[in-house]
């Protein structure tokens, strides 16, 4: 998967010409370097998508072969999405897309907190950090507007570019009821460091159970680093991750993985209907969408080493190539901390000189 010369139609042939004989030039071509921000369908995932419009047409909540069909091919996608973050499909609920995961996320540990808490007089408390996805950061800062909950933000380090365990364990309080951090920053590149995250918040929620007080739940959106490195629940050690289709060539559509869902790790439903996804999210499954979030999981397990290895090598190429021809006085490249991993197709960097306008912050490309 790499950033491919993109033509539209009239720009992939010579257009007719004109009176006088002359041949109108084709357009130049253009790169897309904003993956970061979406990624086009893979060919396959199109073609699941396609299947499943034809063959899974059935709403799969009725008993007839149409019905069991589309039953089918949901299961299949989440087992794939299960395989891909090396978890349980059973841990796997389908939703919209990140906003929503990562608002049932924070509903959900709010809502657990008064159930947890009743007597409790402080409000529940949630510690992220300021680089997050406005999914988590608006929803968050409407909460603290409302006085429904105190929310802490942890700056990250300008050391290392991340939200460090020490700076989020020590704004956790009593009333403590979630921590949220991204796995990957999108415009930074840099990999937050959630597995150390979750070893301090594991042995802080076995001292808080000896006091009797509940559990902090611990919660990443995924959403950058999925398709571009591996990502294993087991090995993060979260309660909670967002996924999000379209970051790895799949369609607009979404999924939360919830360990032990609804036994280890409370959730509670924003919405209410038909019982679809065991009553946490219903509404009738879109199936295409599904199949086709399936297929692009399926492709990431098979294929993330290698995607991997290729986006790293044009990244480093970008940066060479932008050091060589504008120089270290023109342009800088940001966020190589050192022993701080990166995502392998994410490039920050500024340019220099006192007579740039615009105060522009630094551009960031993805190839």
């Amino acid at each position: 998967m790499e950033a491919t010369p993109t033509l539209s139609s009239h720009a992939q042939r010579r257009v007719a010409s004109p009176p006088g004989g002359h041949e109108e030039k084709s357009p130049p071509e253009s790169v897309y370097m904003d993956y970061n921000a979406t990624t086009p369908l893979e060919p396959a995932v199109i073609q699941a998508v396609t299947e499943a419009m034809q063959e899974a047409w059935g709403n799969p909540s009725s008993p007839h072969p149409a019905g069991r069909k589309a039953k089918d091919v949901i299961h299949a996608a989440r087992e794939s999405l299960a395989k891909m973050i090396g978890g349980s499909a059973q841990d796997i609920i389908f939703t919209s897309g990140g906003t929503e995961s990562n608002n049932l996320v924070i509903r959900s540990a709010v809502t657990h907190s008064h159930k947890a808490r009743p007597a409790e007089g402080a409000l529940p408390h949630i510690v992220t950090c300021t680089v997050e996805h406005d999914s988590v950061r608006l929803p968050l800062e409407r909460l603290a507007e409302e006085h429904a909950a105190a929310v802490t933000f942890v700056p990250v380090s300008t050391a290392s570019g991340q939200a460090e365990a020490d700076d989020i364990l020590a704004a956790v309080r009593p009333a403590t009821c979630l921590v949220t951090v991204m796995l990957a920053n999108n415009e930074t590149g840099v990999i937050m460091p959630i597995p150390e995250i979750s070893r301090r918040v594991r042995t802080l929620n076995r001292e808080r159970a000896a006091s009797g007080q509940p559990a902090i739940l611990l919660h990443t959106d995924a959403a950058q680093a999925l398709g571009k490195r591996r990502v294993d629940v087991e090995d993060l050690g979260v309660d909670l991750l967002t996924i999000v289709g379209h970051k790895f060539y799949g369609p607009r559509i979404g999924a939360l993985y919830v360990r032990g869902l609804g036994e280890h790790t409370p959730l509670y439903p924003m919405l209410f209907g038909g019982g679809q996804e065991r009553n946490f999210r219903p509404g009738t499954e879109n199936t295409p969408m599904i199949a086709g979030l399936g297929k692009a999981a399926e492709l990431v397990t098979e294929n993330c080493e290698a995607y991997e290895a290729h986006m790293r090598d044009v990244r480093d190429y970008l940066e060479e190539r932008l050091v060589a021809e504008f120089g270290e006085k023109k342009i800088h490249v940001n966020c190589q901390f050192p022993g701080v991993e990166r995502l392998p197709n994410t490039c920050n960097f500024s340019f220099l000189g006192p007579r740039l306008q615009g105060g522009l912050g630094p551009g960031s490309v993805s190839p």
